[in-house]
């Protein structure tokens, strides 16, 4: 059976994430730790004990997610030694963490991408205010044009049933009245700190191309996709791609339906929360998927 595993990104912090798989799997506890040293100050308390909106902060979400992600795919390769997969994908942030696990970057390496990718995304957040708006059962060629018309840009394409619109308050204003008017039930704006996967997000992706510039990214030893092309990364554009990501729409739809494609019949979300799991069913109903977030995940394996 052909298998892919995928990771969740910014959206899935919940205080309490990891906790539970780091006090009971000392590998898990040693990633957290490991990140604490990286970074300097405590990761592992704010993702444990929050407060929430503090774990909110696009440099910690981004950071925790990871570090939990990353500790869910241990506690998976633990449990299940012999696990094998075929392809690995992530959700925005979360393509870090499957570009980690083919080991095309080191776990400190992705810490200090990813502490950098949160600092230079907030600040752009500050420096061009925008807004997000998750619009329900439009099609997504529909919303390519609402965009358009509203000048705003498609941040996500999350499934057949939903499709993330981002921009400046006034456009997402004007998209939102569009949306109503193309036959939206629900649009809902979401609590983010700015538009993401927009070109709001363009003094970010300068900075990170500046700052990638300077780190080694290895080929992939498991093939990855891409969320701007939804196609299998290639060694020498991983940095190019992973810049653009910041600006672009994230292809989530065109990736399960690429999976789907190449025969995966099974898709494991390692990470906190199951937003990808519930995505994934909403496009492909025939794949089957599982989620190994917390230690009763692993128990009911």
């Amino acid at each position: 059976m052909k298998r892919a595993i995928v990771f969740p990104g910014q959206g899935s912090q919940v205080v309490g994430m990891g906790r539970d798989l780091a006090e009971a799997i000392p590998e898990c506890k040693a990633l957290f730790d490991q990140a604490n040293d990286i970074l300097g100050y405590d990761l592992a308390g704010i993702c444990f004990e929050g407060p929430q909106e503090e774990l909110n902060k696009s440099n910690h979400a981004q950071l925790g997610i990871f570090v939990a992600s990353a500790a869910a795919f241990k506690a998976l390769e633990l449990k299940q030694p012999d696990i094998e997969y075929d392809i690995l994908a992530g959700h925005s942030l979360g393509e870090w963490t499957a570009l980690y696990v083919a080991g095309a970057v080191s776990f400190e390496d992705t810490i200090k991408i990813l502490k950098a990718r949160g600092e230079f995304m907030q600040a752009a957040c500050e420096e061009n205010p925008g807004a997000m708006l998750a619009v329900m059962n439009v099609a997504g060629e529909v919303l390519v044009k609402v965009a358009e018309e509203a000048g705003c840009q498609v941040a996500n394409f999350n499934s057949l049933a939903q499709t993330v619109l981002s921009g400046t308050a006034e456009s997402i204003d004007k998209a939102e009245v569009l949306c109503k008017e193309a036959g939206a039930k629900r649009a809902i704006r979401l609590p983010v700190a700015g538009a993401f996967h927009s070109s709001l997000m363009q003094p970010a992706a300068d900075k990170m191309a500046a700052f990638l510039a300077g780190v080694e990214l290895a080929e992939t030893n498991v093939p990855v996709l891409s969320n701007v092309t939804a196609g299998f990364h290639e060694s020498a554009s991983i940095s190019d791609n992973m810049v653009k990501q910041i600006t672009s729409s994230v292809q989530w739809v065109a990736s399960v339906q690429r999976l789907a494609a190449d025969g995966v019949e099974e898709i494991v979300e390692c990470g906190p929360g199951k937003v990808l799991a519930g995505l994934i069913k909403r496009i492909d109903k025939d794949v089957a998927v599982r989620n190994i977030g917390q230690l009763t995940d692993l128990e009911k394996e």
